[in-house]
Parts: structure tokens; sequence; C-alpha cells
């Protein structure tokens, strides 16, 4: 059960406070993964602020069966979203596990040793030991060292304050013990809310309390916009020494890696790379620096040079690219192909082998195997009202400066000219030109020689300054 229904005014964000992103993933989107990850089944969030976006990123991410919705559309405290949260596990007689949206650094591991502990029946719940304690809810132990009772912050005593033990708000019980423990919840406290720390003193004179002691740093939740980039920093280094289990990054300190890439064996990364979204990247691959892939699958042995942006692209493997090149949505290359530097493709198709090394726009374009498009060629795409396909066959060759002006098709090995703008479709093997025939004046250049000194030598007669600029 996941609790995420709060606004999370000290964002001060339009947007929930959950929908806010760490390492290129929504908050929320955390203690999801990690409830999957220990097969938890169904999965509850409870929701309340914009809960229809928050609905909608869930669904979009994780698939609309995957999470059940609970409202809370009153904000009555956490006991409150804890017993609308059961709502839809009528008949669940097994273990919960209660988390936060807002809290994104705990460890699968972590989660798992609570549940094991809660094996036999007992209420566990997750405590750190801090320094500076100020904030949290303190655990208070009887004089055998169980757990007796949580004292919020507000709530403690002057000697209360000084406990450096402290809940961290994570709790696995019994469903049944659940639902009959928030039933008895009262709001006798400062705020006049109903605190799901209230079911501790229940289940230490019921079902027994447990501990799992826990590092500070991963029960921290995220409040301010400080927090979230200090959450980031901490799951950007974590995701990178996970890289670099089995890829070198040679400064991982500048690589940006976000929580869903997958890197495979033997991958090289070189320093100011970003890596977003759902990006995968295959085994010997070469990442040269300052590339920016977003959602993009690169093949093995495909190397990109320095500067590479790729957007929603697939590339092949053993392909080369950049440096500078642009793959934007729609990009789908198969093995062997080179886009070389100032290449910008978009919704384009390149075959095995195919070559466009420099200089060169292709978009809504189908190229087949073994192409060469020469430097300067561009596909003529649209037309001020519609976008249209140029379709390039195998083995043909397009000349440098070349225009291909959609929707139009060139045959296979059929060759186009350098310097031709094409209009119709070019037959197989055919050569297309469509350059005006080159003339010669002989003689020319000495005339006009002559005649620009004729000129200078007239203006030195009238006195004039001789001319500097030689552009003409």
């Amino acid at each position: 059960m996941i609790l995420a229904a709060g606004k999370g005014t000290r964002m001060r964000s339009q947007k929930s406070k959950v929908l806010h992103e760490v390492a290129g993933a929504p908050l929320v989107a955390y203690p999801v993964k990690a409830a999957q990850a220990l097969g938890a089944n169904p999965i509850v969030c409870v929701l309340g602020h914009q809960i229809d976006e928050v609905s909608r990123v869930l669904s979009a991410r994780f698939g609309a069966e995957a999470i059940r919705v609970a409202a809370q559309h009153e904000q009555r405290g956490t006991g409150h979203a804890v017993a609308l949260g059961l709502e839809p596990l009528s008949g669940f007689s097994g273990l919960v596990l209660i988390l936060y949206g807002d809290v994104p650094l705990l460890r699968e591991s972590t989660l798992a040793r609570m549940v094991d502990a809660a094996a036999k029946g007992t209420l566990v719940m997750l405590t750190a030991r801090v320094a500076h304690p100020s904030g949290y809810g303190r655990i208070v132990r009887n004089e055998e060292g169980r757990v007796e009772r949580i004292v919020e912050d507000r709530d403690a005593t002057e000697a209360q304050k000084l406990i450096c033990e402290v809940n961290a708000g994570i709790y696995v019980a019994p469903a049944a013990f659940l639902r009959e423990a928030t039933a008895k919840l009262s709001p006798q406290n400062a705020q006049g809310e109903l605190y799901l720390t209230d079911i501790v003193p229940q289940a230490a004179a019921t079902i027994g309390v447990e501990t799992v002691d826990v590092d500070p740093e991963e029960m921290a939740g995220i409040n301010d916009r400080a927090q979230l980039v200090q959450a980031e920093a901490v799951m950007r280094a974590r995701i990178n020494a996970h890289a670099m289990e089995l890829a070198t990054l040679r400064a991982p300190e500048t690589v940006r890696i976000d929580s869903d890439v997958v890197i495979e064996a033997d991958v090289e990364i070189e320093p100011n790379v970003t890596l977003r979204g759902r990006t995968r990247i295959g085994a010997g691959a070469f990442i040269g620096q300052g590339c920016v892939l977003t959602d993009t699958v690169v093949g093995p042995g495909t190397e990109m040079k320095p500067y590479t942006v790729a957007d929603q692209a697939i590339v092949g493997a053993r392909c080369k690219l950049g440096p500078f090149a642009h793959l934007r949505p729609g990009t789908d290359l198969a093995d062997d192909v080179h886009v070389g530097n100032f290449v910008e493709t978009k919704k384009t198709r390149i075959g095995k082998g195919s070559k466009a090394n420099h200089l060169a726009y292709l978009g809504d374009t189908i190229v087949g195997e073994r192409v060469n498009i020469g430097a300067g060629t561009i596909t003529c795409n649209y037309n001020g009202f519609e976008k249209r396909q140029t379709i390039i066959e195998d083995g043909a060759f397009i000349g440098s400066d070349t225009q291909l002006v959609a929707p139009v098709r060139v045959g296979p090995n059929a060759i186009v000219a350098a310097g031709a703008t094409i209009t119709q479709e070019v037959p197989a093997g055919a050569l297309a030109i469509t350059r005006v025939a080159q003339t010669h004046l002989e003689g020319y250049a000495a005339r006009l020689k002559a005649r620009y000194a004729d000129r200078e030598k007239t203006a030195a007669e009238k006195g004039k300054p001789p001319r500097t600029d030689n552009h003409d």
C-alpha cells in the first residue's frame, strides 16, 4: 500500500509532489517498483491531490491493471489513508507493506528484511538512529527494550525529544490487524488527525512489534526541491555504481543515467553523457563524450561519436554515428549503418550497410541496403501542409547536394548525379541528372581582370582612393 495523497505544499508547484522526478522517474514510481520487486500483489495507491493525473502516470508506466487506486479526498492523516487503502483489499488476509509516494531511496533488500521479519504475524516497523531527530516521531521503548509507542515530534515532551531512535513510517503487518487497529484510531493529537503511529501501542499489546534498523539516507522523504535534488544525487550515484559492475564510465561523476536505463556488458561511456528514459545500450557499444540519448535502443558494438543526440530511435549493431548526428523520433537504423557528422534523421528507416556520412537531412524516408547518400543531400518531405515520403531502394547512389522532392522513389542501383533536384521516379539502374549544361567562355578571366584594372586606373586619375573591396 503506497500513501501518495498529499499535495506537498513545500514544493510550491502546480504539479503533485509525487510526480516530481528523481533520475528520470516520478517519485511515486520508486515504491511501486520496490513493491513489484518483492512480489507484492495487489498494489494499492492511496491518492488524493491531482488523483486523475497521478493515476494516468501510474497507468502509463505500470499498466492500467497493475495498481488499485483508493481515493483520499479529505486529508485526515496517515491512519485515515491506510483505512481507505484497505477498502480495495476486501478478503485479502496476507501481509500489507505500507510505503510512501515521496520516499524513493528505500532499498529492496531493506524491505525484504522487513517482510521476512513479519512472517510470524507481528507488526514490523522501520527505524533509524539520527543525530538530529527534530521533526521525526520518537520510538518509546519499555525497560525491556520493547517498543511501546511512537510519539510525534509536535506531541513529544522535552525528555522524549532527546530520543535519537526515530520512526521511518514504513510498516508491515497482517491485513486483519490493520483493519481492526485503524478502526480504533481517534484524533487525540495536536493536528486533529488519525495517526498511523497509534497502531503501534495496539500491536505492542497484541501481536507484538519488531523493528528493522535502516541507514537514515534510505528513509529520507522529499518535501521540497532541495531534498529532491539531494535524493537525485544519491540515486544517480547508486545507478552509476551499478552500471560500473559491467560497464566503464570514464568520469562517472559527470554521467547522468536514468533509473530505467539498461546498460549491458563491456559498454564504454565517456564524460558528460546523458542517458534518459528507457534507453538501452547493447554489449560492447561505445558512447562518446556529450552524447544525449532518450528512449533509444543502441545495438551491440555500435560506436556513437561525441555529441550525438538521439530521441526515440532504434540503432542496430556495429553502427557508426556522429559526431554531432541527430536521430529524431522514428529513426530506425539496421546493422552496420553509418550516420555521420551533422546528419539529421526523422521517421526514417535505413537498411543494412547504408551510409549518410555528412551534412544530410533524411525525413520521412525509407532507405534500402548498401545505399550511399552524399554530403548536402536532403529529402524535401514537407510542402507546408503535409509530410510526404521518399524511398531510396537497395544499392542506390545519391550524389552530393541532391534534393529529393517527396513523394519520390529512387530505384535499386540507380545513380543520382551531384547537384540534382529529383521530382520524378528514378528507374532501377538509371542515372538521373538535372543540372544545367556547363558552358565555357574562352578568355573571359583575362578580359574581366583587364576591365577592373581599367576602372582602378580611371579612379586614380580622378583622385579617388583605390578600392579595397575585391569581392565583386
